[in-house]
């Protein structure tokens, strides 16, 4: 209910705030807009009931995560076709995760994903990684499940070059006054090259290298998640190192090495897909002074409110 009632509160205020309708249905229907809030107001509160089960995270995250990209790409794919009520704007923007850093170092000023972006990490932290990013639904899905293979090699290397490529890359093109439409066509091509990594790496490993090694989002969410104070430890007394957990997850956190620390790898998105693969109940969430219970209860309140609102606003 409290779900219900954060993604209506919300969306509530889009729908009265903001002069061009936001809301999908308000641009076809007057009054179109409070349908599709309750619509979206309701399904929230189904996921959250859903996942309060740690034994359904797993499937439903992966269901309501592959949803809101379908919703993303779908309208992206009828603004192609010019309908341009489905785009956010008006104006078609490249949907790669990346120009989220790049584009205003390009650009000279903030846009509203960029907004968009640091809200999400600074109420949820690492949630845009495995509820929100449209991109990662896809290596979600491509990455498959469970995974019996070691770490991955010059993670931390590779990450870094990336990122850093990007932001020199982005930096460089403003400077030169590289034409926007060959700057789009790099941008394009990063694109490219990332689905390639999805569709080759990640579905041979098993695990999402796209989103663990490669996107300079993904790099900038690892470093910048210590703002919010959620976390997830794994209890010293109760786990018995029989590393079940690895095999559940594919954001590359919890190798051996993790869990001799006692603590998930930089690369955990809190997304939960491993708490019901310990049998000793070891992996908790913590927030603050709260019980791992109350703290994993208000990590889910705060990110499907989120996902739930975002889904609504889902648009470029």
């Amino acid at each position: 209910m409290l779900v219900f009632l954060i993604t209506v509160t919300l969306l509530s205020f889009v729908q009265i705030k903001v002069e061009n309708p936001m809301l999908l249905l308000e641009r076809f229907l007057t009054g179109g807009g409070w349908v599709e809030i309750a619509l979206i107001g309701s399904y929230g509160a189904v996921v959250a009931y859903n996942m309060q089960d740690p034994g359904k995270v797993l499937n439903w995250r992966k269901f309501t995560w592959f949803a809101f990209s379908v919703v993303f790409f779908m309208q992206l794919c009828l603004g192609l076709f010019g309908f341009e009520k489905f785009l956010m704007t008006g104006k078609l923007h490249l949907p790669v995760p990346m120009m989220i850093l790049a584009g205003p170092l390009y650009r000279g000023h903030i846009s509203v994903m960029s907004i968009l972006f640091v809200s999400t990490v600074i109420l949820s932290g690492p949630a845009w990684c495995s509820h929100l990013c449209y991109f990662g639904a896809i290596d979600r899905l491509a990455s498959g499940g469970k995974t019996e293979r070691g770490p991955i090699r010059n993670k931390w290397a590779l990450k870094s070059t990336v990122i850093i490529l990007v932001v020199l890359a982005a930096i460089l093109l403003r400077w030169m006054k590289v034409p926007v439409i060959t700057a789009t066509l790099i941008a394009g091509g990063f694109g490219v090259i990332g689905l390639g990594v999805i569709l080759m790496v990640s579905r041979k490993e098993g695990r999402m290298v796209h989103c663990t090694s490669f996107c300079p989002i993904g790099t900038l969410v690892n470093l910048s998640r210590f703002v919010n104070p959620f976390r997830m430890y794994i209890d010293n007394q109760s786990c018995t190192d029989c590393m079940a957990c690895t095999r559940y997850c594919i954001y590359d956190a919890l190798n051996k090495s993790d869990i001799a620390t006692r603590k998930p790898g930089l690369t955990c998105t809190l997304c939960g897909d491993c708490i019901a693969s310990c049998h000793a109940g070891s992996i908790k969430y913590r927030f603050l002074r709260l019980s791992p219970t109350a703290a994993r209860n208000l990590y889910l309140l705060i990110t499907i409110s989120l996902h739930a609102s975002t889904m609504a606003l889902a648009r470029i």
